[in-house]
């Protein structure tokens, strides 16, 4: 599998579209779990999604490979995920904390606690995921979302608190 994956981004980098639609095929399914998490609306996703794979054939031919292709990709989800979050002035301001009126199931194991992130109010949920499951540090995240480094602390500890409550519910 590694060796045609290496196949599929070569011939992609060099403009073949019908390995950049083998590679889309193959990562769709983690580039759109990333924007749902972030965005927690399904056709903000698939935007999302759309813009991620519009800017990673952009960005192909400068791809040199000095992380995992999947490494790369995902920054790139992240950021352009990130970028629609921050675009959205209703998310960014919003406080409410409404849960979606449909649950959205992203992992089938998981479902519990994926349902209760996409519960959390948005800039929490945003600070959360960044740090818990996408791996940035809060002075990334406090760059990334426009915000103090103590308010991506306090978000990230609000979110935890949040998450604990809830499922301690359940």
């Amino acid at each position: 599998m590694h060796e045609q994956l290496d196949s599929w981004i070569q011939q992609a980098k060099n403009g073949d579209q019908q390995a950049f639609f083998k590679l889309y095929q193959q990562f769709k399914g983690k580039v759109y779990a990333i924007c749902l998490r972030l965005l927690a609306d399904r056709a903000q996703a698939e935007d999302g999604c759309q813009e991620a794979f519009v800017r990673i054939w952009q960005q192909l031919p400068g791809f040199r490979g000095d992380s995992s292709f999947s490494t790369w990709l995902h920054t790139i989800a992240s950021r352009t995920a990130v970028d629609l979050w921050r675009k959205n002035k209703i998310l960014r301001l919003s406080t409410d904390e409404e849960v979606p009126e449909q649950p959205i199931e992203l992992l089938p194991q998981n479902s519990e606690l994926e349902d209760a992130i996409l519960r959390l109010p948005h800039q929490a949920r945003a600070v959360f995921v960044l740090f818990a499951l996408e791996g940035y540090q809060h002075q990334e995240i406090a760059q990334m979302l426009d915000i103090a480094e103590g308010s991506s602390k306090a978000q990230y500890h609000r979110a935890r608190q949040l998450l604990r409550g809830w499922l301690d519910e359940n």
